[in-house]
């Protein structure tokens, strides 16, 4: 399984797949859903994680591009 490169946009909001993980998250936590589902679910909340991620980096690029900084700069 192929991961798409961080410079992709992915196809859905941040706004979208934050609600949903949000929403992922409570239906995991609740609970009464049968393994298969829970499992669909983990799966779907890392995917909208991933997401998340996606946007937040790209964010995080733009925002270094418009203040000069080059991203060797980062320390993490």
């Amino acid at each position: 399984m192929s991961e798409k490169p961080t410079t992709e946009k992915p196809e859905i909001s941040y706004e979208q797949a934050r609600d949903e993980l949000i929403a992922t998250v409570q239906r995991l936590e609740t609970g009464g859903t049968t393994l298969e589902e829970s499992l669909a679910l983990w799966e779907r909340g890392e995917e909208l994680a991933r997401i998340c991620q996606t946007w937040l980096d790209g964010a995080h690029e733009r925002l270094a591009a418009a203040s000069g900084e080059s991203g060797s700069d980062r320390s993490e």
